[in-house]
């Protein structure tokens, strides 16, 4: 790759964007270089990187409330896949809750819908879903959902492993004010694609996976990476999404351990410019036990916000300690 002289001369690309591409490109190398992993190997797929890095910084693909992956002319999901998968320590890694998987591909089948309640770690997660699952349980990863939120379909960094997916884009709360002048706009299109989703459940047979807590774990002050708490309003609002539906729809906790192999940074960052670092190692999943979404510890209290916040409560700790059992 440094050979490459589209790699050695990028004038053309915004220094943010040049400084955490290449920030990113040195530590996938280094990762790789330890396992004894030839760079021939992921050459080309550094040169697409960069084709299409510039495509979106010229004329920026614009994603619709709900969007379909993209395979052809140029297969997305593969490549994103595929960017990945050398960073995966395939043969050290995990599938918990084989059960659960098999009770899911059942509802679907049968026209029914599956929403993950789940973790989220790193941007490259549906990625490592479908790493882990593709090969035993074809079809379950690629045609998944992903409820996705403003960094990953606006940074030209994430838009082509985007663009692989199924996304259904919501804007989190956490940046629907930023801009300002912007709010209105995103809200707009939060109801629109809250209505998608209505659609695409009353459809049947759709496997959605969305993080409650709107945002990737982090670690805490003592260095211990946890499992950022769920929002009792965003576990509301699809269980009314579902309900709306009139489609049976299930809930299953989902844990995720992969925060090694693509770090967030270690704040928030609300402006574009996120560096990013990887690693190889081992990664984990695990599905849990249906939810019971009307009888949980605290279902009886007579607040309803304070029902709604033992719900969330409920949930995260199972995919809590789901987490704590599987991490690395």
């Amino acid at each position: 790759m440094e050979n490459n002289s589209k790699f050695n001369n990028l004038e053309w690309m915004p220094t943010w964007v040049k400084k955490n591409l290449l920030s990113f490109y040195h530590g996938y190398k280094i990762a790789l270089d330890e396992h004894k992993v030839d760079a021939s190997s992921y050459a080309d797929w550094f040169d697409d990187f960069l084709k299409y890095i510039r495509m979106q910084l010229t004329t920026p693909f614009i994603f619709q409330p709900y969007h379909e992956k993209i395979r052809t002319p140029f297969d997305y999901y593969k490549f994103g896949n595929d960017f990945f998968r050398l960073l995966v320590d395939k043969k050290n890694s995990r599938i918990h809750g084989e059960a659960q998987i098999e009770e899911i591909i059942a509802h679907q089948k049968q026209g029914h819908n599956v929403i993950l309640l789940a973790n989220h770690q790193i941007e490259a997660d549906p990625q490592a879903i479908s790493i882990l699952l593709d090969e035993k349980y074809p079809g379950l990863a690629e045609e998944m959902i992903f409820v996705a939120g403003e960094r990953v379909i606006t940074d030209p960094l994430a838009v082509p492993f985007s663009m692989g997916r199924n996304l259904l884009c919501i804007y989190s709360k956490r940046y629907i004010d930023h801009p300002p002048e912007k709010k209105a706009e995103k809200q707009h299109h939060n109801k629109r694609a809250m209505e998608l989703m209505r659609i695409l459940l009353q459809e049947g047979g759709k496997c959605i996976y969305v993080a409650p807590s709107g945002g990737r774990d982090r670690k805490n002050a003592s260095g211990v990476v946890e499992v950022a708490k769920f929002d009792p309003q965003s576990v509301e609002m699809f269980y009314l999404m579902a309900q709306k539906a009139k489609t049976p729809t299930y809930f299953y906790p989902m844990a995720l351990a992969t925060y090694d192999l693509f770090p967030p940074p270690e704040t928030i960052q609300i402006e574009l410019g996120e560096t990013r670092s990887s690693k190889r190692g081992p990664i984990h999943l695990s599905i849990g036990a249906v939810i019971d979404m009307e009888y949980y510890p605290g279902y009886d209290l007579p607040n309803k916000h304070d029902r709604r916040g033992a719900r969330a409560d409920y949930i995260w700790n199972r995919v809590s300690t789901d987490y704590q059992r599987i991490k690395l």
